[in-house]
């Protein structure tokens, strides 16, 4: 806990993982992108083990890395967080930044398009590993699959049908933070009570507001189980890593828990 605190009171730098997210300049990619291979024969499931890439890695990263600060201000804004030692508080945000970003991105309605890129063939590979030193596997780009992309899509578009509210989205993203399940915690039954809460509110609220639609309480906690086929992987190579490199989420996020956001 002394170490975790003191990184609290240590001097910013520009070199700092924030610094870099919320500071880093646009950058104009002359390069077009390569044509798309060709459509894969009807029953081919290799379409969604295709790699993709973001066709603008600058604007969506930059988008994406407003949507996580504006996130995390939420999150330490509320007051039963802040009662939480820090070491819980770190275990629920490692544990859920991933979905909270993308109800986050549904909330702003942050728009994205990729791209397929060219992998190398088998023979490619062999003949370049015998060629040259490989390098670490941290530095290789581990693209995300188009399968991968269309789980986040197909979440992004079942929340935008359901014209989500503002406060529906804070009952929602209530719930996936305060998950009582997660190793390590030791307030469990606070924790537990708390998303609790968050249910019962949101279930409250569309008794209220929604009286005509019996069903959408249900309807938004299938939302929340969609966030399960997200990885936080994915999230972290296809938005932070084209803008500022091998990333380490779990530092990012305990220096924008330290920061005043």
């Amino acid at each position: 806990m002394a170490c975790v605190a003191g990184c609290c009171t240590a001097r910013r730098r520009q070199s700092s993982i924030l610094y870099s997210i919320l500071r880093s300049e646009a950058r104009k990619d002359g390069a077009q992108p390569p044509p798309p291979p060709p459509a894969p024969g009807p029953g081919c499931s290799c379409g969604s083990r295709r790699r993709v890439a973001l066709r603008s890695p600058q604007v969506a990263g930059k988008a994406a890395s407003a949507v996580l600060v504006k996130t995390l201000r939420f999150v330490k804004s509320l007051p039963c967080f802040q009662e939480l030692p820090l070491d819980e508080q770190l275990v629920l945000v490692r544990s859920g930044w991933a979905p909270l970003l993308v109800l986050g991105l549904a909330q702003e309605r942050v728009h994205f398009e990729t791209v397929e890129t060219a992998e190398p063939s088998m023979l490619q590979r062999i003949l370049t590993s015998r060629r040259q030193e490989q390098p670490p596997q941290s530095s290789i780009l581990q693209l995300p699959s188009a399968g991968e992309i269309q789980a986040i899509k197909g979440f992004l578009a079942k929340c935008w049908s359901l014209d989500i509210s503002t406060k529906e989205y804070a009952y929602l993203k209530g719930t996936v933070l305060f998950n009582p399940d997660l190793p390590g915690l030791q307030c469990v039954q606070y924790i537990q009570g708390l998303q609790r809460e968050a249910q019962e509110a949101l279930n409250e609220h569309v008794r209220l507001i929604h009286q005509g639609d019996q069903a959408r309480f249900a309807k938004l906690n299938v939302v929340l189980s969609l966030l399960r086929s997200i990885n936080a992987n994915v999230i972290a190579e296809l938005f932070f890593r084209p803008i500022i490199g091998t990333v380490n989420m779990d530092d990012m996020l305990l220096e924008m828990l330290c920061a005043k956001l």
